[in-house]
């Protein structure tokens, strides 16, 4: 395979949170351009987290394998500092350096109580939200930025939930929520701030209408018949897959200007609209324009012009 094909040939990522989701899609979109990544989760085929789902860390290396780069699974519960310091010691024995870090770690769906005011969310599942999307990227960073700044050129992705244009004009459905997914715009202009200086760029993005595992279950619907469930919920038109927001991720970390947005939120579908990449499809979906524009709008559901 021509290099052009495999950018990212010789590098190494880490993928924080790559059981499903969004983590899965980066990190094979990622080992498609030639990477190694390393995936970590809770959920192994011997043991699930209390997600209590089928998916496992396991199953997103080999996925990465076959999609042309190296899956290495390292189980990891991002909240324990002893075993993220033993996940980078690791990558740092087997390959001496570390290129990408992306911090995709939530794990806050089952927990999260929709539309509840403060005083009626439970507050331990509250907290345990923001330990689980603030604090295990704090934890993260703390012991994996030493190894990305060893060299130049180092690529921090903070994964989310909405532009920073869009979060700071919309209240995000619960308090909770709320701070989960602004949090990750703000720790990317931190980590602008202290890795510029070391020639490391920080971002964060995020999908659109994500078709994760959970998502599709949640529509009885599989990737095969996805668009049966636009008869629940008509704006359904405008989801991505996974691997969208991975190729968005694939194309930054390819970027050899990439320091130019340094500190940035983005999204995955104005990232397309940059670097060219479209979805396994071959449609390039604008999910964050069309919320605006047509969905929190009140128009009927019409993805022309938006994918």
């Amino acid at each position: 395979m021509a290099g052009t094909e495999r950018p990212l040939a010789g590098r190494v990522a880490l993928v924080a949170g790559a059981t499903r989701g969004a983590g899965r899609g980066i990190a094979v979109e990622l080992g498609a351009a030639g990477a190694t990544v390393y995936v970590t989760g809770r959920s192994t085929r011997e043991r699930r987290s209390e997600y209590d789902r089928p998916e496992t860390i396991e199953d997103t290396a080999d996925l990465v394998t076959a999609a042309g780069g190296t899956g290495i699974a390292v189980p990891t519960d991002h909240l324990v500092p002893e075993e993220v310091e033993r996940l980078v010691a690791r990558i740092d024995d087997e390959q001496g350096r570390l290129d990408v870090l992306v911090n995709d770690i939530w794990g806050g769906e089952y927990l999260t109580e929709w539309d509840k005011p403060v005083w009626e969310h439970s507050l331990d599942a509250g907290l345990r939200i923001l330990r689980l999307a603030i604090d295990t990227h704090l934890v993260t960073a703390r012991y994996a930025f030493p190894l990305l700044i060893r060299r130049p050129g180092g690529l921090v992705v903070e994964v989310t939930d909405g532009t920073a244009g869009y979060n700071a004009d919309h209240y995000r459905l619960n308090v909770y929520y709320d701070l989960a997914k602004v949090a990750p715009i703000r720790l990317a202009r931190s980590w602008a701030h202290e890795l510029g200086p070391h020639g490391a760029t920080a971002v964060a993005i995020t999908p659109g209408w994500l078709r994760s595992e959970i998502m599709l279950q949640v529509y009885g619907v599989t990737e095969d018949n996805w668009r049966d469930a636009c008869a629940q919920e008509p704006h359904f038109a405008i989801s991505e897959t996974p691997r969208f927001v991975g190729r968005a991720v694939a194309a930054l970390a390819a970027d050899p200007q990439r320091e130019r947005r340094q500190g940035q939120s983005h999204s995955s579908g104005g990232l397309a609209k940059e670097y060219g990449f479209t979805d396994l499809d071959g449609s390039a979906p604008d999910a964050w324009r069309y919320i605006v524009e047509v969905q929190d709008a009140g128009k009927p559901a019409d993805v022309t012009s938006y994918r």
